[in-house]
């Protein structure tokens, strides 16, 4: 069960331990929601976290090697889905 207290001219919750820990909350930053007779509690998903560090590690062979390998699995085909083929 959570609890609010007061902090300051606010109010905040305290979430027992077990229920963070079940929820994958600790260490996040949350976003609220007001939902039907509620609250609706959820993690921010940083889903580019890291990648900046990792586009500095990537060789120039690695790039060339995933540009070819997507490109090999391209169909280069002329032909239209209407069957007509493409002049160029």
């Amino acid at each position: 069960m959570a609890h609010l207290i007061k902090i300051g001219n606010s109010q905040g919750i305290r979430i027992p331990q077990p229920l963070i820990k079940q929820a994958g909350l600790q260490d996040k930053e949350f976003e609220i929601q007001v939902v039907d007779n509620g609250l609706l509690i959820t993690p921010i998903k940083k889903t580019r976290k890291g990648w900046a560090e990792q586009f500095k590690n990537i060789t120039a062979s690695q790039i060339e090697h995933d540009f070819n390998e997507t490109n090999s699995n391209l169909d280069h085909s002329a032909e239209l889905a209407t069957g007509e083929t493409w002049e160029w």
